[in-house]
């Protein structure tokens, strides 16, 4: 090894990050107002990315348990004049017939009221709804029970009645024990259970259900359907749905609707789209704010400190390393604001789910990228003060102002 290498300066990672911290261990005041505004700006990416992903987590989840397989056809708008678009008799009975299809089931608004006693005028119902239908309603909506059962095929003859959520609310019904009555159109029902709120079909809930079959004695109910929940193959969906119109109302097709109810729970996510980038552009915003002031920060640290780097310079430290000083004091600035930051938002994102009652996700990736992000900012603070203080020579930077 020659002299020159012998007497050349070293500095270890060891030394570097000690030497780095100085300043900030001996100005805290500065140092966490600082701090501060990066911790701000991280707060508010990564609050506004873990709720974000924590709504859709909880959105997948809904579609996942309510099942995007579940579709519906109803009458559309008719193309003749003077006719009413309707579905056929038999549609139930020949949607059945579709190899992928796994349920089906049809309702029937039947002409009739609803009411707690016979001595109620009959206005006062509520607006509830009378709907016929099959003991596969439930199964091809989704719907589930908070009280009571659903009535089985060989009790559609019966005057047994189910009540959505809304619907039982109405009349007062909230338990099943005393098996109460309801009078719907002249005529005792019982009523065997209640529904909890439908998710998918929310008009539902302020309808009572009966068998098609006591509907069409009692109330002449029409044998057409009014609408059709059907359940198909999740690999299938897609043919069926293309299907359903034609098998529904085979003379008149395109004055068939046909839908996926779950399309609607999806919509409502991507209206929030917008709104989430509008919430990033101002956590950036502020992240850059953050950046600006670590760099003011250590523009003025260079000036405070320019004797320091004149007698260090002095005791032969080399240009490079008094750059990677104020380089490893700026990012270790950046990367405080940047944990303090994590913290906020991952605070805010725990507590956004619980008030809301939804599932909690907040991606490693979202936090290594909320982290990265503040360093990067730090360390491209930092480089400009960085090498205006390598600049200093000794003998000007000992030299008093």
């Amino acid at each position: 090894m020659n002299k020159g290498s012998e007497m050349r300066s070293k500095l270890s990672f060891r030394d570097v990050f000690a030497v780095g911290s100085v300043g900030l261990r001996t100005r805290k005041l500065r140092t966490g107002l600082t701090a501060l505004g990066i911790a701000i700006g991280i707060a508010a990416l990564v609050a506004v990315m873990g709720i974000s992903a924590s709504s859709k987590a909880d959105l997948l989840a809904q579609l996942d348990a309510l099942g995007t397989n579940r579709l519906t056809v109803e009458p559309g708008a008719s193309f003749r004049p003077g006719s009413t678009p309707s579905l056929s008799a038999d549609a139930v009975p020949m949607i059945r017939r579709i190899a992928p299809v796994q349920f089906v089931s049809g309702i029937t608004t039947a002409t009739a009221t609803v009411r707690r006693t016979n001595f109620v005028s009959s206005a006062e119902t509520g607006g509830i709804s009378v709907q016929a239908t099959d003991s596969n309603f439930a199964l091809t909506t989704g719907a589930k029970l908070e009280h009571g059962r659903f009535f089985s095929t060989s009790e559609e003859v019966l005057p047994d009645i189910v009540l959505g959520s809304s619907a039982a609310t109405t009349l007062g019904i909230t338990d099943l024990s005393i098996h109460p009555l309801v009078f719907v159109s002249g005529n005792w029902f019982t009523v065997i259970g209640i529904f909890k709120p439908i998710t998918l079909f929310p008009n539902l809930d302020s309808a009572a259900f009966i068998g098609n079959a006591v509907a069409q004695s009692l109330f002449n109910a029409n044998a057409n359907p009014s609408t059709v929940f059907v359940v198909a193959d999740p690999k299938q969906v897609d043919q069926v749905e293309s299907v359903l119109a034609a098998t529904a109302n085979p003379e008149s097709p395109g004055e068939t609707t046909v839908s996926r109810p779950s399309d609607a729970i999806a919509a409502k996510k991507s209206t929030s789209d917008a709104l989430t980038a509008l919430l990033i552009g101002l956590g950036a915003v502020a992240l850059l704010v953050g950046g600006i002031g670590i760099a003011n920060v250590m523009v003025i640290s260079v000036l405070e400190r320019r004797t320091e780097i004149g007698v260090r310079r002095a005791l032969g430290a080399t240009k490079r390393h008094i750059r990677l000083q104020f380089v490893v004091e700026a990012v270790l600035l950046s990367s405080l604001g940047g944990g303090i930051g994590l913290i906020l938002g991952a605070g805010v994102t725990i507590g956004y789910s619980a008030l809301r009652n939804i599932s909690f996700a907040l991606p490693i990736s979202v936090l290594l990228i909320g982290f990265g992000a503040a360093v990067i900012v730090g360390a491209l603070a930092g480089i400009s003060p960085a090498s205006r203080a390598a600049k200093l020579a000794p003998a000007d930077a000992i030299r008093p102002a």
